[in-house]
């Protein structure tokens, strides 16, 4: 005997909705007027963007303006001294070349040459300050400008 197997079949009836029956309203101004606002926003935002940017570019420009400005009238000054230095320091050699010159013995050669080393010393570490404090006074005065639009940037930016 040979089984049969059953099968069923199920029918089902499916019922097609009527237009206006279960269909999510879509319309499309809404939609259309959204993307118009997110795109105005996104503009807007675009704009002040580039405002800012363009306002830090031209304070970064007028900073290293003023910084090339200032660089050039104290590194004149820091030149100047240099030459000044230059001239004080010859002539105290020609002075002392001039002495030595006129030397009667070894001793008296020896105490002046030792006391215009001791004095040469000294000029040349006063000299030597000098220059350091102007040099440090040149490096702020010409970093400052600059210092002030990086922060005012970074303050914008953040």
């Amino acid at each position: 005997m040979v089984a049969k197997k059953a099968t069923k079949t199920v029918e089902a009836k499916v019922e097609t909705p009527a237009a206006s029956e279960n269909v999510v309203a879509f319309d499309l101004n809404k939609v259309s007027e959204t993307y118009r606002k997110a795109a105005e926003t996104n503009l807007e935002q675009a704009k002040e963007n580039f405002e800012k940017i363009k306002v830090a570019s031209d304070d970064a420009t007028k900073a290293m303006e003023a910084a090339m400005d200032t660089a050039k009238t104290e590194g004149a000054e820091l030149g100047m001294k240099a030459i000044d230095v230059a001239q004080t320091n010859l002539k105290s050699s020609i002075s002392h070349f001039e002495k030595l010159m006129g030397v009667k013995s070894v001793a008296e050669m020896i105490e002046l040459q030792s006391t215009f080393v001791r004095e040469q010393t000294e000029v040349v570490t006063s000299q030597l300050k000098t220059f350091q404090e102007a040099s440090t006074k040149l490096a702020q005065d010409v970093s400052a400008p600059v210092k002030e639009v990086a922060e005012k940037s970074l303050k914008t930016f953040k």
